[in-house]
């Protein structure tokens, strides 16, 4: 089974240099490494040439952002298991082999996500992904390991392989055949929630996502676009409207109407706690999520929608009142 580690890379430098070698160090020499570079206007590539031979770059015209950079990128690539990594991961040893023998033990097993810590506090589970996500049923994503803004200390606690939701695009392992079948990441994202859109969706098909604690993963969560950045912000509450909308089993009519209160409940709170600018960004995110709504209502009626996206109602409530 051919493993291809596929990187991809905007102006990202100053990470390559930090991360990639240990990729270099610690991915056997039998499985591929690639560099998709989205229109960096850094030194990212010459950086690459010069330093490390084994690196397969595909370079490509501009910044197509995350869901289209990737899928134009990994059309050239054919390994029969993809590793989609971001610049700001550092692995360890073993990092593949047990992922790898999991998809052939598998086979209804598309998606795998490592165990994933925190690169700048590595006794505790990254932000990011930690031991695997779930959604609640208004969309809000969650990880074991890390619920809304607290995150767990690492203690063995989810140490066994298990079934989630939703795998973290920051270290995604994905059969390169199914992410192709059924048309990879939906481009209209741009970046954020993309995976959780397309891991939604192979469910859907009768796949299975899942966790594996046996390969560990270090990330500098935000490394790319800081969590405190508005974008991020706007990013997150649009697609996330996108995501439950397309892909979602529940009344459509309903869920926006509790989601939108929902909302507007953690947008005040978002005013008070980060300032104007990312309470703007989630009015803008709405607007823009009423903008494409015809589109993802034709994809919502041709998608299959077959199972129960959700444990528990609101992750928020669950958080707050019930200190989860």
């Amino acid at each position: 089974m051919n493993l291809g580690v596929v990187i991809l890379n905007w102006n990202g430098e100053n990470l390559i240099k930090k991360f990639l070698p240990s990729v270099i160090k610690h991915t056997p020499v039998i499985h591929n490494i690639y560099l998709i570079d989205n229109g960096s206007t850094d030194d990212s590539v010459e950086f690459i040439r010069s330093n490390f031979n084994r690196v397969k770059i595909i370079k490509l015209d501009k910044n197509h952002g995350f869901a289209k950079g990737y899928n134009i990128g990994l059309k050239k690539i054919e390994d029969d298991i993809l590793c989609l990594l971001n610049n700001d991961v550092e692995v360890t040893e073993n990092w593949t082999e047990k992922i790898l023998k999991q998809f052939v033990a598998e086979p209804n097993t598309v998606v795998i996500q490592p165990k994933m810590r925190d690169y700048y506090n590595k006794s505790n589970f990254d932000y990011a992904g930690a031991a695997g996500g779930f959604l609640d049923k208004y969309g809000y994503p969650y990880c074991n390991g890390r619920v809304y803004n607290k995150v767990e200390i690492d203690n063995n606690q989810y140490d066994k392989t298990r079934e989630i939701f939703w795998a973290c695009g920051a270290c995604f392992f994905v059969r390169n055949v199914v992410f192709k079948k059924y048309g990879g990441f939906d481009e209209i994202f741009w970046a954020h929630f993309e995976e959780i859109d397309l891991c939604w969706r192979l469910q859907n098909q009768g796949y299975k996502i899942s966790y594996n604690p046996y390969s560990i993963v270090y990330h500098a969560n935000a490394a790319s676009l800081n969590q405190n950045h508005p974008r991020k912000t706007y990013l997150n509450y649009r697609n996330m409207l996108f995501t439950i909308t397309k892909n979602s089993k529940n009344n459509l009519f309903f869920l926006l109407i509790e989601k939108l209160f929902i909302d507007i409940i953690t947008a005040l709170y978002i005013l008070f706690d980060k300032g104007i600018m990312h309470f703007t960004a989630i009015i803008k995110a709405y607007l823009s999520f009423y903008k494409h709504i015809n589109l993802l209502i034709k994809f919502r009626k041709n998608n299959k929608r077959e199972i129960k996206h959700y444990k528990i109602r609101s992750i928020i409530c669950e958080y707050l009142f019930y200190k989860r």
